[in-house]
């Protein structure tokens, strides 16, 4: 078992847990966070006595609140990674690809990056405490692979606008309503609830469920190519001054000026 520093990995009974383990930036994942959640998901592929993969974030306050935006703010990325890169599209790539349900188990802020992240989880319980929205335009960022036409597949195109363009959060009873989560609990039931449905998957014939899962993702597998083209323009945006200035101004916890960076055409 290999040894993590910014996630906790266990398998309880048929589930793994992986759980985003910084709670001081509000489970912001870093470069190094993305790789060690890729290779979580890898684990429990590999495990056959693993049936689902439960993620969640440590604390009560944040699921994933995405990008680390005080790292990039200070160095211009996302930090430092085994191979050089900020390789959040294999993570991505993961989590549809592993052929065991995966539940996100949603206990507070999920927002941008981490937004996407629970989006692509198969079904999303979420804590009475939740909150939900897309970052990325009052950042200097944005995810236009999964995280915007996925996203629209399940919560329909106006909505899905609506939620990038207007960057609003919403609760749990308001996600439950758009069909953004699958059940809402209360905070002190939500993991026992998530390893619950967990425990249902390993009744079920695992082959029937890798079919469906990739029955499924086939009808959406065009996304990943457009996620692909995004992630280029993403770098560029972000190594931008428009880019710079929406990661700076999180950090000095001011309005960003995007005035001098408008252009319609």
């Amino acid at each position: 078992m290999p040894t993590f520093e910014d996630i906790i990995y266990a398998v309880d009974g048929p589930a793994a847990v992986i759980t985003i383990n910084r709670p001081e930036v509000y489970n912001a994942f870093r470069a190094h966070t993305v790789v060690e959640l890729t290779n979580a998901f890898r684990l429990a592929w590999a495990d056959t006595n693993v049936h689902a993969v439960i993620l969640t974030g440590a604390g009560d306050k944040a699921f994933c609140s995405g990008g680390d935006q005080k790292q990039r703010a200070k160095t211009g990325d996302y930090g430092p990674s085994p191979s050089g890169m900020f390789e959040i599209g294999n993570l991505h790539k993961v989590i549809r690809d592993i052929p065991k349900p995966t539940i996100a188990a949603v206990n507070g802020i999920a927002v941008g990056g981490g937004h996407v992240l629970h989006v692509l989880c198969d079904v999303s319980i979420a804590s009475e405490t939740a909150r939900f929205g897309q970052a990325g335009p009052k950042v200097g960022s944005f995810d236009a692979g999964f995280g915007t036409a996925y996203l629209a597949r399940v919560v329909g195109e106006k909505k899905a606008r609506e939620i990038w363009f207007w960057c609003r959060l919403y609760d749990a009873a308001q996600a439950l309503r758009m069909n953004l989560v699958n059940k809402v609990v209360p905070a002190d039931q939500l993991l026992a609830e998530a390893k619950r449905w967990a425990a249902e998957t390993a009744e079920k014939s695992p082959t029937a469920l890798r079919f469906v899962k990739q029955s499924f993702n086939a009808d959406t597998d065009h996304q990943g190519g457009f996620a692909n083209m995004a992630f280029t323009a993403l770098d560029l945006l972000s190594e931008s001054p428009e880019g710079r200035e929406g990661a700076a101004a999180f950090t000095e916890k001011r309005a960003p000026d995007f005035r001098p960076h408008v252009k319609w055409h």
